[in-house]
């Protein structure tokens, strides 16, 4: 099903519920996974005790979802939350399932509509996010982008109608929650604009207006420097990079010529620096690496790669590594400091997923809805090849020992103990 050709070698704070990852590995292996790709996006868990191969038998629980969407699962406690649409109606649902058995909490629906959009995409693309006390939704029709928070237990706290949203192929970005703000990378092909809004009240705290040019699917992240507040980086086409202050929504630097195609991978930290990609037509085109220095500074470009880079799966850093997992199959490993390829293997298949780290292996999800894992050994290979029966296009969630990946319509668990009683949903 896959072929390797390794032509290299060698591989060379958390802070609960804001999702502020930073690169020092001391998160808990049962930390919760708050947003897109879990702590500040990073991809990275330290959970040891989750297998790295496994026959369909070996799964904890699998549990059928309504309709089908390519959102991630988030998780808190015991409370996984994701979301489906309707193909048919554009309805929308939001589920909470117990993490122990795979067992539905509670459903909500939602009325919407349907409209077009890229064949790939679906009506439940953006993955949710989660703190302590709220869970938070974003979807898009033409005529409204709606951002809802929910209490844990499914009750409404807020809904707000941020306006219409405009693109032919539909909406895609997430929400994160930094301390008591959500976040939202509202950059479309009608009015754009980024936004932070009280994550209790759902009131505008501030809101940036923007070009309008490509839409944009990043989801941002927080860079925290040594000396110094955080910034919450946001990629674009019209703008770029940009570094916003997450307490009145100045703008403390832009490299507005970073991106001339769009941005769909999402920026990530790596090593005191800030790693993004954009691309078109299925192919990245252009990663870059920025370090930033003083606040009011245009930072300078330290390196870019512009073969051979994802554009839908996001990087991923570790160790001084930048893992690259692009669409047709390639990963590669770089050296994080200079952007050095140091090895490379092929899988034929391709991918929307991004990767994540655990326990010295790269996990990631194919389009067809197979799990790759891939062994970070002295020669990097891939270890197993996992199909799940359906196509797939979201990222795994590592939270209390377990990981949880998403098909389109199905959830699945590996690790932990198995239920007891196990029964087929």
């Amino acid at each position: 099903m896959f072929d390797c050709r390794s032509v290299g070698f060698g591989i060379a704070f958390f802070i609960a519920g804001t999702g502020l990852a930073q690169d020092k590995p001391n998160a808990s292996p049962v930390e919760e996974w708050t947003r897109f790709r879990g702590p500040n996006g990073s991809g990275i868990s330290l959970a040891t005790n989750i297998p790295a191969t496994w026959s369909p038998n070996d799964f904890a629980w699998k549990t059928a979802l309504p309709g089908r969407g390519h959102s991630s699962p988030v998780i808190w406690g015991n409370r996984i939350f994701v979301t489906s649409g309707d193909e048919v109606t554009g309805k929308r649902w939001i589920l909470c399932l117990h993490a122990s058995d795979g067992t539905i909490r509670w459903q909500r629906e939602y009325p919407s509509r349907t409209f077009p959009k890229n064949r790939d995409n679906s009506y439940a693309t953006s993955t949710p996010a989660v703190d302590r006390n709220h869970v938070f939704f974003y979807w898009t029709t033409p005529d409204e982008i709606t951002l809802l928070a929910l209490d844990h237990d499914g009750k409404d706290t807020w809904r707000r109608n941020l306006g219409p949203f405009t693109s032919q192929h539909g909406s895609g970005t997430s929400p994160i929650v930094f301390g008591d703000l959500v976040l939202v990378n509202n950059l479309q092909e009608g009015k754009s604009s980024l936004l932070g809004l009280d994550s209790t009240t759902g009131i505008t705290r501030w809101q940036i207006e923007r070009r309008t040019a490509k839409v944009a699917y990043s989801t941002p992240c927080v860079y925290q420097p040594e000396n110094g507040p955080p910034q919450i980086i946001f990629t674009s086409t019209s703008h770029g990079l940009s570094s916003i202050n997450p307490q009145d929504g100045r703008v403390n630097w832009e490299i507005t010529n970073a991106f001339p195609m769009r941005a769909v991978g999402s920026p990530i930290i790596a090593s005191g620096k800030i790693i993004a990609t954009c691309g078109e037509g299925g192919v990245g085109l252009r990663l870059v690496a920025v370090r930033p220095g003083a606040m009011r500074e245009v930072p300078p470009l330290v390196y870019e790669l512009s073969r051979s880079i994802p554009y839908v799966p996001t990087p991923l850093y570790k160790d001084d590594v930048l893992f690259l997992w692009a669409d047709n199959g390639l990963v590669a490993g770089h050296r994080a400091d200079t952007g050095e390829r140091m090895w490379q293997i092929r899988i034929q298949d391709s991918f929307y997923g991004s990767p994540i780290w655990m326990n010295r292996h790269l996990y990631c999800l194919s389009k067809n809805g197979t799990l790759y894992v891939v062994a970070l050994l002295e020669k990097p290979e891939v270890s197993a090849a996992i199909p799940l029966g359906e196509a797939a296009f979201s990222t795994p969630a590592v939270a209390g020992g377990r990981m949880f990946f998403r098909t389109e319509s199905h959830l699945f668990a590996i690790g932990g103990e198995k239920p007891m009683l196990q029964k087929a949903r």
